[in-house]
């Protein structure tokens, strides 16, 4: 899909054709349309469908007549039946007469510009255009964290109010590998904002730096929650583990105090049930003796659950 906006006194504007200062998105783009944006501003086709390849790690690439930025977004996906997150490449390419965004899908991070969310936002304004876009990422980051963190509080919060079960530890699971993605994704686009400050090249005003400063600020904030949010969530998955191991040793542990308390029964009658002279045993030939026998082989058996739930093992 081929889209093309240009901004003109802060209302934005959707174009038929390409003009100087527009904003050209691709969003799954066909090869036809990645040919014909390479023909338009002598891009190569390979850098045009570099962020189609979910490969592609993040980079920057100065040629003579363009400048391309690949950056990692983050999006959401269905891993293992759970709506979990990743991140995918978007590529962002500067020409003389207009600025390209290519990216695999529709993401959230673009259609805030579509939607004029953002303020002072100018197509023309290519590089300012740019660290808007990195900065709306860095953002976006940082509320999918904190989305992460809340689902991390309610799996922590349900372990008090029910059973914790085998499906907690794949939930966390999956929250650490969202961490893990979004983590070494963070870490090469920091990368590249690290090199935006040392590339001449580019045409930067005084604004333009102060912007790329906040972004810098911003993505390493992401960074630090990253790292802060997969130890607590290493910790809870930890603490969810053993809370199941502890249910299942006092299952265990009172399973085995019923059994040792049922065996009492069973040594009585096992031993009244021998086959020996009947003079020989006590209380054979006394009367009510049978339940003189139950009546003991019950007080023992109280006794016995008495000591037990003092030992606390009942």
């Amino acid at each position: 899909m081929l889209n093309i906006y240009r901004t003109d006194q802060r209302i934005l504007s959707e174009l038929e054709k390409p003009t100087n200062g527009c904003w050209i998105k691709l969003t799954m783009p066909t090869m036809d349309e990645c040919a014909d944006i390479s023909e338009e501003y002598n891009i190569d086709i390979v850098d045009v469908r570099a962020a189609l390849d979910i490969e592609e790690s993040s980079r920057i690439s100065l040629e003579d007549d363009y400048t391309l930025i690949l950056v990692d977004i983050p999006t959401d996906e269905v891993r293992n039946g759970r709506n979990t997150y990743t991140t995918i490449p978007l590529g962002i390419i500067l020409t003389d007469n207009a600025l390209i965004t290519v990216c695999s899908e529709e993401t959230t991070v673009l259609q805030t510009f579509v939607e004029q969310r953002v303020r002072t936002f100018s197509t023309k304004k290519q590089m300012r255009f740019t660290y808007q876009i990195l900065y709306n990422i860095a953002m976006y980051y940082q509320t999918l964290l904190r989305s992460i963190d809340r689902k991390r509080t309610e799996i922590e919060e349900n372990m008090t109010e029910k059973n914790t079960e085998d499906a907690d530890l794949f939930d966390l699971h999956e929250l650490e590998s969202n961490l893990v993605y979004f983590a070494t994704s963070l870490r090469a686009n920091g990368v590249v904002l690290d090199r935006l400050t040392r590339y001449g090249k580019l045409r930067q005003y005084e604004e333009d730096q102060e912007l790329l400063e906040d972004v810098m600020i911003e993505n390493r904030q992401a960074i630090e929650m990253t790292q802060i949010y997969r130890d607590i969530t290493i910790g809870t998955r930890e603490l969810v583990s053993a809370v199941i191991n502890n249910r299942l040793n006092n299952v265990m542990k009172y399973l085995a105090a019923i059994t040792i308390v049922m065996s009492i029964p069973t040594i009585v009658s096992g031993l009244y049930g021998m086959n020996v002279s009947g003079k020989w045993m006590p209380l054979s030939n006394t009367p009510h003796g049978f339940g003189i026998i139950c009546l003991g082989t019950f007080i023992i058996c109280v006794i016995t659950m008495a000591v037990l739930r003092r030992k606390k093992y009942m």
